[in-house]
Parts: structure tokens; C-alpha cells; sequence
């Protein structure tokens, strides 16, 4: 088939929805389609920008390009999937979480004046009206499949992306360091580790990834006395990325009620156990407590406890691991490629 697939991209910030679009149209084309990324640039400030966004998607023709047909497209996240087509897929990696979920906490720029309850409610109707349209509807996570049930009434079913790297992770030799890998903002909670990280006297941290918050954390790790041994990497490349994987004693991932979790993901395939928070949402789907990892409250005290068990003794990192590499061995393009093209 001819596929499209379609994501909103914020000029110059690249996460995992960005991997994830572009890991799909890769996988598409392996398995013989024929499958191009379209991009739209989104804008949020001020939340009139939201619907011009929308607006955008809805007025393009995307059921032919240049004479040929398109066959199907595959929306991922908002305002993407305001897009029309016949035979349109949702395969939803997140809605506007500031008018959703995160309403009423700091991460929402959303107040309670009447002008944003407006905004809110427009978007609850475009997302009613744009996803229902779907002639079938995935979710990166059971997590964000819950979130649609809860906020829209409508189902969806679950898939999990694959990590754009999987098939090159490897283990080996278990380090002296916690690793983080990911953006560097307030959702992702990484003073929680630097905070408990404090309270220890062994290892090291390793921070992986650029962000908001990069300066705001190395702030914090000077005045907690710790910036001897924590490492702030910045952007690395995959192969510096697959080595820090293999060699770290532990992964630290615990974002607030986060959609799925490719870090999470990422370190099981590389059988590193996980230390993680009972409020982290789609990461839970995959770590469970003594299992393959660690879950606390998001504690300073418990999280710091959780440092202690992996530096204390290497044998239950290795235990830990292997048991999660094997419950993420069945996550591959192959089965996403399947169900979204059937």
C-alpha cells in the first residue's frame, strides 16, 4: 500500500514520538509498502495556535499526491489525527495532555479562566470528532488507551512501539553508574534521582540527553555536593547510547504518569533492571517491583534506597535484567507492521 504517516513536529525538539514516526515508516517500507512521513510544524502559544495546527491537517488532501493514490494514513499524535482520510488509522501516542491529564498541576499552562475552559472544551470536541472518525483506533501504551476511555468514551487498542534501536542492544559487564537517557524536563523528574542519589556513598550518575532543565539540574547537582560524581553527557550518539545501556549498573526512569517509556523499554532490551515510581504510568506496564526492577513512591528516601540495593550487590541487577529482557522480547516492527496494516 501507499501509507502516509502523519505526526506534528515541533521545530527543532526531538523525542520519542519523533522516533517513533520515523521508525514506522521504516518498518513500513521494509515489509514492501510504500511509506512516506509527512510533518506538520505545531504551535501552541497562544492556544489559538492549536487550531490553526488542526485546521492545517484537515484541509489537506491526503487521499492522492502527484496522480497516485494513497492508500492509508496513520495518524500518531495531536493535532495529526484532525487529518481526513477514508481509511485513516489512530495510532495515538499522546492527545494535548496540558488540557487533559495534567489540567490542575504545574506541567498545564492551562488556567481556570473562562477563556482556557472554552479552549479545553473545543479541544475535547475536535478530539471526539477527529479520533472517532478513525477506522480503527492503537495506543502506544494501555496507559494512554485508559486515558481515551477515561476523557473521550472511546476505546483503543493497545500496541507497543518498538525502540528505534532494537536488535542492537546488547548487556554487558554490569558498571559502577545509574544511567538516565532521555529529554531533560520537569516530567521527567530527574532531581528525584539526583535528591536520593545524595543521600548514597556509592557509584556514579550518568545523565545521557539535552533539555529545559539541563541547567536547572546541574545547578542542583553542586549544591547537593554531588557534581564530582554525576556526569552530564549531552546528546550522544547510538553507539555511545548502546555501550552507556550495556555497561550501567541500573536505569533510573520515572516520569510523571508517563505514556509508555522507550527508556524503560531500551533498558530491558539491554537486561538492565529499572528503577522507577508508582506514579510513572506506562512505564509500570513493564517494571515490576523485585521483578525486573524497582518501584517506589516517588520518595526521596525510597529512591535512595533503591540506589543502594543495585550499587550494594551486582547478582540482583543480573537477575533483575535478564528476567526483564525477556518480558520485552516480543516487541518488534513486525507485529506494529501487521496489525496497523491489516
Amino acid at each position: 500500500m501507499n501509507i502516509l504517516v502523519c505526526s506534528a513536529q515541533v521545530p527543532f525538539i526531538r523525542g520519542g514520538a519523533e522516533m517513533l514516526a520515523e521508525g514506522l515508516c521504516d518498518a513500513l517500507n521494509a515489509a514492501g509498502h510504500r511509506a512516506e512521513l509527512v510533518a506538520l510544524p505545531f504551535q501552541w502559544q497562544p492556544h489559538a495556535e492549536l487550531f490553526k495546527s488542526a485546521l492545517a491537517w484537515r484541509l489537506l488532501d491526503l487521499k492522492m499526491a502527484n496522480g497516485v493514490k494513497i492508500d492509508r494514513i496513520i495518524a500518531t499524535k495531536f493535532p495529526s489525527y484532525a487529518a481526513a482520510h477514508p481509511h485513516k488509522i489512530v495510532w495515538l501516542v499522546h492527545q494535548y495532555r496540558q488540557a487533559y491529564d495534567w489540567y490542575g498541576t504545574p506541567l498545564s499552562e492551562f488556567t481556570a479562566s473562562p477563556d482556557d475552559q472554552k479552549t479545553r472544551q473545543q479541544i475535547f470536541e475536535l478530539d471526539h470528532r477527529a479520533l472517532r472518525e478513525a477506522h480503527a483506533r492503537f495506543a502506544i501504551s494501555k496507559n494512554v488507551a485508559a486515558r481515551l476511555k477515561r476523557f473521550n468514551a472511546l476505546d483503543a487498542t493497545p500496541l507497543y512501539p518498538p525502540p528505534r534501536l532494537t536488535g542492537k542492544f546488547f548487556a554487558g559487564e554490569y558498571g559502577d553508574y545509574v544511567l538516565y537517557v532521555g529529554r531533560l524536563d520537569r516530567a521527567k523528574r530527574i532531581d528525584l534521582l539526583l535528591r536520593a542519589f545524595a543521600k548514597t556513598q556509592r557509584g556514579r550518575v550518568l545523565i545521557a540527553g539535552t533539555g529545559a532543565e539541563e541547567k536547572n539540574l546541574w545547578q542542583l547537582a553542586h549544591a547537593l555536593n554531588i557534581a564530582a560524581r554525576v556526569e552530564f553527557l549531552g546528546f550522544v550518539d547510538d553507539a555511545r547510547v548502546l555501550e552507556l545501556y550495556a555497561h550501567a549498573r541500573a536505569v533510573f526512569y520515572a516520569p510523571i504518569d508517563e505514556d509508555y517509556g522507550f527508556a524503560a523499554v531500551e533498558a530491558l532490551m539491554s537486561a538492565r533492571p529499572v528503577i522507577t515510581t508508582d506514579d510513572a504510568g506506562g512505564v509500570l506496564e513493564f517494571i515490576e517491583n523485585e521483578n525486573d526492577g524497582w518501584v517506589t513512591r516517588a520518595e526521596i528516601n525510597e529512591i535512595a534506597q533503591a540506589l543502594h540495593r543495585a550499587f550494594e550487590n551486582v547478582e540482583p541487577c543480573r537477575a533483575l535484567g535478564e528476567r526483564g529482557r525477556e518480558r520485552v522480547r516480543e516487541i518488534s516492527w513486525a507485529r506494529v507492521v501487521e496489525q496497523l496494516t491489516q
